[in-house]
């Protein structure tokens, strides 16, 4: 007897990579001019440049929670074929995912008495997530037991930084993240804040610095300042919303900073990039503190 790892397609992993870990995930779903669309479909690929063109039109896009009847079909298939569950979910402090799939679980666990099924709030998004799963896929194929990672995702979710900065304030002021006065001010001076997700959960604006280059490179004198050492041996994820040549200099600039060897790159699926608008610059990695 085995058991899956779950997770959601705000996870922004590559669909190589969550072959390679063998992952299950529940797709989130995105309204484009109410066409409901699902950000992750296995062996599907999603036109993310096309997704970020449309919002740089005006395009209106909403989200919504995974549809729970396909959620409950795919747990049921698992449950079934003998395995255990453990869950990883989008931070609770952002979505009410985590709570709709967790609530799901504990009404399927009476039916499979024989069967262990764990979650863990992440308090994480994009590829904060993305990495907390990751390392737990990791310890699985070092033959941890369900209950083993579960504990250490537990110990050790707090210590998953996150730090973004976006390229224009007002998609974050359209999420209720920033306010009109704040998101203007900022487009006209050029002003890019820095933020993070806090220990709720939450993305918090941090502080503001002038011009892109600035907010990038302020992603990495944060991870200066409390990255586990020894970073270089780190696993880093960096996710952004369709400006790949921004990504690369930050994970040259890592690279060179750091000796940081294994950079996993990748879009901020449509759920996220909804909120946080083209431009995204996230970095991920372990730390101190976040």
């Amino acid at each position: 007897m085995g058991y899956r790892i779950l997770t959601d397609s705000s996870c922004n992993l590559p669909e190589e990579m969550i072959d390679d870990l063998d992952l299950t995930i529940f797709p989130l779903t995105f309204m484009i001019d109410d066409v409901q669309y699902q950000s992750y479909l296995k062996g599907e690929k999603t036109d993310l440049k096309q997704f970020y063109t449309m919002m740089r039109e005006g395009k209106v896009i909403t989200t919504s929670l995974p549809n729970l009847q396909s959620a409950d079909a795919m747990l049921r298939e698992i449950l079934d074929a003998g395995d255990d569950v453990l869950y990883i979910g989008f931070s609770s402090g952002l979505s009410g995912t985590y709570e709709a799939i967790d609530l799901l679980m504990k009404s399927l666990s009476p039916e499979y008495p024989d069967r262990t099924l764990l979650s863990v709030d992440s308090l994480a998004a994009s590829g904060g997530e993305g990495l907390l799963v990751w390392h737990a896929a990791q310890l699985k194929n070092e033959d941890k037991d369900i209950h083993e990672v579960h504990q250490w995702l537990l110990d050790n979710r707090l210590h998953l930084a996150h730090w973004f900065t976006v390229d224009d304030l007002m998609f974050l002021f359209r999420g209720g993240r920033v306010s009109r006065t704040s998101a203007f001010a900022g487009s006209v001076l050029n002003i890019k804040p820095v933020l993070h997700v806090d220990d709720e959960g939450h993305l918090i604006p941090i502080s503001k610095v002038r011009g892109r280059k600035k907010s990038l490179m302020a992603l990495i004198d944060h991870m200066g300042q409390t990255a586990d050492a020894p970073v270089s041996d780190q696993m880093v994820f960096i996710t952004h919303g369709d400006c790949i040549e921004d990504a690369e200099f930050l994970a040259d600039a890592i690279r060179e900073r750091f000796g940081v060897t294994d950079i996993m790159i990748n879009y901020v699926d449509p759920v996220i990039g909804a909120h946080s608008g083209p431009g995204t610059m996230a970095l991920f990695f372990l730390a101190s503190e976040r």
